[in-house]
């Protein structure tokens, strides 16, 4: 058989690794804390679980969406105005199964073979693979401590920005926990407007900051929707990462497009999942608070805990992760996560599996409660692996 030349042969994440090992130590009775995927231990608020399992019992729901109901789309309008003092309008709106989805196919409508795309190192995955799909090329913009891991625009080469088509950012982000000020986000438009550069940016976090300002929108900076859209989710603000539900806003004629292009690939949000978007956006908000605290607590409890033990580690900012620096002992991210599963049964994500900037880092998802948070510590200090 012959398989694709580009896709074909693309090695497995290394998560897959890091699963098995996993399996194989539950399956011997072992206990495994599971810090790796960021799937939301938290329920659902109460009212969206009640609307959608209202929604399913009418059979009408299980039909294709095809496109978004006028109830969404004023969902939608309502919760950005209300939110981030953002106005929409229905053409300003896509729904997407989930960020991912929308990132792993937005190139396509909007770049040739061979385009420049500026993508940050270390990113979620589908920042890079995505546009690797449509045949563009990449450029990295590196993310550094020292930088607070905020893209430096000037950094970018004058030639290669003015060959660039399409760039994506991402604040609060995955996986260093940064957030941007509004500064940064002036000059991105501005940057975007001097070189004609699309911007999409991935905004799924700004509800999970915990010590700052609120999370803001791209879209609330003047000229924004000049340039670009942004990607939002309800995924792991209401918990709702099994149902996809997520949203590209912002400029009409690239939502224009993309709308056309996904016409040829989905054939909607199904009408039952969109009943739970519109509950979740035009709820009683207070959900969202109450998430955000127990992340918090998480959070303190994860890096106060390991800093106690010796294992010096920055406080996790947003999002509900922390991006903690490997012992100095290890050069290896994906040597430490081995060595940390194998001797204390904790599951994180090594660093370089975000690109090569996050060599010298793991990721852990705070998406298990303050006692197995405490265990986890406790474990990692009796195993040694820091000494």
């Amino acid at each position: 058989m012959n398989f694709s030349d580009k896709f074909g042969n693309i090695k497995e994440n290394i998560l897959v690794e890091l699963d098995t090992k996993s399996k194989e130590m539950i399956s011997r009775g072992e206990e495994v804390i599971n810090l790796s995927i960021g799937t939301p231990d938290i329920p659902p608020a109460d009212f969206v679980i009640k609307a959608v399992s209202d929604a399913f019992l009418k059979a009408e729901n299980y039909k294709y969406g095809i496109t978004e109901s006028s109830e969404l789309l004023d969902a939608v309008v309502y919760w950005y105005k209300n939110r981030y003092n953002v106005e929409l309008e229905h053409k300003n709106i896509a729904a997407v199964n989930g960020s991912q989805e929308g990132i792993a196919h937005i190139a396509f409508p909007l770049c040739n073979k061979g385009d420049i795309v500026l993508v940050p190192d270390p990113c979620y995955q589908i920042f890079s693979f995505g546009p690797t799909m449509a045949d563009v090329e990449l450029y990295y913009m590196p993310l550094l401590k020292e930088n607070d891991y905020i893209i430096d625009l000037k950094a970018i080469p004058e030639n290669v920005a003015m060959k660039a088509k399409m760039m994506i950012v991402s604040y609060p982000n995955n996986p260093t926990t940064a957030t941007a000020p509004v500064e940064f986000y002036k000059g991105l438009v501005e940057f975007a407007k001097k070189y004609d550069i699309i911007v999409i940016h991935d905004n799924a976090y700004s509800e999970l900051i915990y010590d700052d300002e609120p999370g803001i929108s791209f879209l609330e900076i003047d000229g924004a929707m000049d340039v670009g859209i942004e990607f939002n989710s309800l995924s792991k603000s209401y918990n709702l990462t099994g149902m996809r539900l997520s949203f590209a806003v912002g400029n009409a004629e690239i939502i224009k497009r993309f709308k056309a292009f996904r016409s040829q690939i989905d054939y909607g949000m199904c009408m039952g999942i969109q009943t739970g978007a519109i509950a979740a956006l035009t709820g009683d908000q207070g959900y969202v608070e109450e998430v955000r605290n127990e992340y918090r607590k998480r959070r303190d409890t994860l890096i106060e805990g390991l800093n106690s033990i010796g294992w010096n580690v920055p406080k996790t900012r947003s999002t509900m992760f922390a991006w903690l620096p490997i012992p100095p002992k290890f050069k290896s991210s994906l040597d430490f996560s081995i060595e940390l599963l194998e001797k204390t049964g904790v599951l994180v994500v090594p660093g370089v599996s975000f690109g090569k900037l996050g060599e010298g880092y793991v990721r852990a998802a705070l998406v298990q409660d303050c006692g197995k948070l405490k265990r986890a510590v406790d474990k990692i200090e009796k195993s040694g692996i820091l000494k």
